[in-house]
């Protein structure tokens, strides 16, 4: 028999996607709109309902508001009143047929932009078993992007003690922990990102040994030479474009490049190309892109590694939250600009 919080229809805001995105997307391109919800699942069925806590806000988004002509490793959203924006999110059971699902459960996975989402395949879902950490945690250093970082640098990444170690985008949800997980290797890490106020936080919060201004340096190669006169061992690749150009002329031999994103690319209609790609040949380098999802068997021996640093105070963590599902549009679209400080989510409800 279903568990259920009751049949009734109760309002549900969600934010939609009006049109589809070329070039730039502006906060016009969703709109915050209010349907229903029923608090209850269908009889015999193994769905659950929960009521959203938090979503994140990550870059891998902007794709999905693009139509694909051939379909992309994540499916494009789909338009208009009847679906919410999708995306990993925090929430607490409402209703569920689901057996290892129980009432008031706090679970984290693939929800909907909206106040309760009807889950048909519960069991896509992480349940919460550390409640000495804030639930938004599970948005990014305990979620997604926590193990995003841990399998990129150590499975891909391949890190060894004294590796020269730079990372792009690096005060963002995920390179705030390869930093800080390269220092725990012992490794020496240099860190680009795009404000003076996210340089001080990657030296003075994050354990980065060195970080730069990229907006502020002319030449890029020669920001990487001064920072590392004898070469990169890692990159960890998030942003693509002029910064992956002059990290290859830069790389040491046998050096490895994790690709997790390539965020400068991500609103050009035609993305940049890269013109020394034999700098891998010459260098004997691997550059191998990844998907945290064939990370997700891996989850609960990650979780129980990143919560152990935490708790030692090994490991820390900057938040950005937007409060309230009407501020999800141009929370969205401010990743693109670089106004988050830190890992972006949106508070929908206070448990």
């Amino acid at each position: 028999m279903a568990a259920a919080a009751g049949d009734d229809e109760v309002p549900n805001k969600r934010v939609i996607l009006k049109r589809y995105v070329t070039g730039f997307p502006s906060e016009d391109d969703m709109e915050v709109v209010t349907a229903t919800a029923r608090l209850a699942v269908p009889p015999g069925s193994a769905a659950m309902v929960v009521k959203n806590l938090y979503v994140s806000c990550d870059p891998y988004m902007r794709g999905r508001m693009t139509k694909h002509e051939r379909p992309s490793y994540v499916p494009d959203f789909v338009l208009g009143l009847c679906c919410a924006l999708v995306n990993f999110g925090v929430g607490k059971v409402m209703a569920s047929g689901h057996p290892d699902y129980k009432v008031g459960d706090l679970v984290w996975g693939m929800t909907g932009w909206e106040e309760y989402t009807l889950v048909p395949k519960p069991e896509t879902f992480f349940k919460i078993n550390h409640p000495e950490f804030p639930l938004s945690y599970y948005t990014g250093i305990l979620g997604m992007p926590g193990l995003t970082a841990w399998a990129g640098f150590f499975d891909v990444g391949k890190p060894k003690k004294g590796d020269y170690v730079f990372v792009s985008a690096a005060s963002g949800a995920v390179g705030q922990l390869v930093g800080q997980l390269a220092k725990l290797t012992g490794c020496y890490v240099v860190g680009s990102a795009g404000s003076d106020e996210k340089v001080n936080l990657l030296k003075t919060k994050f354990g980065y040994d060195e970080a730069f201004n990229y907006k502020k340096e002319q030449d890029l190669d020669a920001a990487l030479r001064r920072h590392f006169p004898e070469g990169i061992d890692i990159y960890f690749e998030n942003v693509g474009g002029p910064t992956l150009e002059a990290v290859l002329d830069n790389m040491r031999n046998h050096g490895r490049i994790p690709v997790c994103g390539m965020i400068s690319q991500y609103n050009l209609e035609e993305p940049e190309g890269v013109h020394n790609l034999f700098q891998v040949v010459a260098k004997r380098l691997r550059m191998e892109g990844f998907m945290v999802f064939d990370y997700f068997n891996q989850y609960y021996k990650f979780k129980e590694e990143m919560a152990g640093y935490l708790k030692e105070g090994k490991i820390t963590y900057v938040e950005d939250i937007a409060e309230g599902l009407e501020k999800g549009p141009a929370t969205l679209i401010g990743l693109f600009t670089g106004r988050n400080v830190g890992k972006q989510l949106v508070a929908i409800a206070q448990e």
